[in-house]
């Protein structure tokens, strides 16, 4: 990779960076999604990003690898086009995400943060995806694949690698790339916000009971 960005794309970079700017009161305060964006251009928060973050925000080089390195949803190398996540904590795990996370790993032939040497996928052991009422759940580019096995994981990842669309259980109609989520992440919008259902029915029998108890909560 250069270890700069062609003027092009420089340019775009730093009005889209303005844009970001401009929803906060202090400019360094959009650090964070600047730093998707620079994911949703290079991959990953490449040396390159770094300083052309640092210069846009009038911060150090130090300030801004501080917090790269410090957000697991920061990337220091070159990630996957498309970021398999596995969730091994307590409740996914004992409901079979600790044997989906062991099967994807060994069919892959790559470990956590590691990818397939056709760069199509960075496999990742997530504490939590936040789905446990979908447990065990499997995340690609933070699209929800509930109530998984081994086998509808492999199927998963089968599809990605042949350039199929693969289809969450909620959200999206369909996931999309590493870095077109990066650029949602950074605060530009994909037109997809409306697709799908966002909660599913079992995520909802709380506020179904809420309601029909005349929204008391006991």
């Amino acid at each position: 990779m250069e270890q700069n960005f062609d003027s092009a794309v420089e340019e775009r970079l730093r009005a889209e960076s303005a844009q970001i700017i401009a929803r906060y009161p202090q400019s360094r305060s959009a650090i964070m999604p600047i730093l998707h964006l620079i994911q949703a251009e290079d991959g990953f928060v490449s040396p390159r990003g770094i300083v052309l973050t640092a210069d846009i925000l009038g911060l150090t080089r130090a300030e801004v690898s501080a917090v790269a390195t410090f957000y697991s949803q920061y990337r220091r190398h070159p990630n996957g086009e498309y970021n398999v996540g596995v969730c091994t904590n307590a409740l996914c795990a004992v409901m079979g995400g600790d044997a989906i996370w062991e099967d994807l790993s060994d069919y892959l032939g790559i470990g956590s943060d590691e990818t397939t040497e056709d760069g199509k996928i960075t496999l990742e052991a997530l504490e939590c995806n936040a789905g446990c009422d979908y447990a065990p759940v499997v995340m690609v580019n933070w699209e929800f694949f509930d109530n998984q096995t081994p086998a509808s994981a492999r199927e998963i990842v089968d599809d990605i690698r042949e350039g199929k669309d693969v289809h969450p259980t909620r959200g999206a109609a369909k996931v999309h790339t590493f870095k077109e989520t990066e650029r949602v992440l950074a605060g530009f919008e994909d037109g997809h916000v409306d697709e799908g259902p966002g909660a599913g029915s079992a995520s909802l029998v709380g506020l179904a009971i809420a309601h029909g108890k005349g929204g008391e909560q006991k």
